[in-house]
């Protein structure tokens, strides 16, 4: 019964292995998702920012047509006060009121022809970004999905894990289910070792005390390495039917052998016959 009990928990030792490699594999798919979705996103980020600065174009450029405009108004307003001024000291200072608004609008127009440069390159650069984008997107998009499934079933397999180990830590025994427990709460991934043909325990390597071997093969008792903590359990007598197959292997091997043997006695036996007849 007792060893029962220990080959019970080296069960539930592989049960929870797989586990732990389950929720790996689940945690493993977050930087497979990044790696995947980095080319789109650097072009969405890209195609974002020219976005926004195209706005701000667009919005400057209206701003310096509506300065332009204005100036523009001014400055006629100016010529037509200039053909009306009654003395020289007016119209000195008329006149460079209009030199200072004809400066800053020929400023503006410049700037403005910049900009509608700018901002033609701009929609240029935009439209090149989209087309980029959707084409990454394009690619990433099955990849992604792939990845998806692959992390659904990966969640499948490892609910169907924990059910699995729900249903079977029921049946082991209370106290050394929370013995098994409280170690594998330490966060080490063994809790259950066997004991190696010298006598060592299979986690640490450490010597296990005579005694304490023999009662791990034949008592009655939980017993842990003293070096490591583990559960000690027997190892797992060997297969016989291992040795029946490895006997069949030889004697698969044997068998184009004994036929060449067999075939060498006929032969002879053919020409003993042979040389009877002739002498006759």
């Amino acid at each position: 019964m007792t060893q029962q009990r220990r080959t019970a928990l080296k069960e539930l030792q592989k049960l929870d292995v797989r586990i732990q490699e389950a929720r790996e594999r689940i945690r493993d798919f977050d930087p497979k998702f990044e790696e995947v979705e980095e080319p789109a996103l650097v072009l969405e980020g890209e195609l974002g920012t020219s976005k926004n600065r195209l706005k701000e174009m667009k919005l400057e450029q209206r701003r310096l047509e509506s300065a332009t405009t204005e100036k523009g108004e001014r400055l006629k307003r100016l010529e037509e006060r200039l053909n009306s001024v009654r003395n020289l000291r007016e119209e000195a200072a008329v006149s460079a009121e209009l030199d200072m608004v004809r400066r800053s609008l020929e400023a503006d127009e410049g700037e403005a022809l910049n900009l509608i440069d700018s901002v033609r390159k701009g929609e240029e650069r935009v439209t090149e970004l989209e087309a980029a984008y959707a084409e990454a997107a394009g690619i990433v998009e099955p990849r992604k999905e792939a990845l998806l499934a692959e992390r659904e079933a990966a969640k499948e397999e490892l609910s169907s894990l924990q059910s699995e180990r729900e249903a079977f830590a029921g049946s082991i025994d209370a106290a050394e289910m929370k013995v098994y427990n409280a170690i594998r709460a330490g966060g080490t991934r063994a809790a259950v070792a066997e004991l190696t043909v010298d006598g060592a325990c299979g986690n640490c390597f450490g010597m296990v005390p005579l005694q304490s071997q023999n009662e791990i093969r034949h008592g009655e008792r939980l017993i842990r390495c003293e070096a490591c903590g583990v559960i000690l359990a027997a190892p797992e007598p060997e297969a016989p039917a291992e040795e029946g197959a490895e006997g069949a292997e030889a004697d698969a091997a044997d068998e184009p052998a004994v036929e060449a043997e067999e075939a060498a006695v006929d032969a002879d036996a053919a020409d003993e016959a042979g040389e009877e007849e002739a002498s006759e």
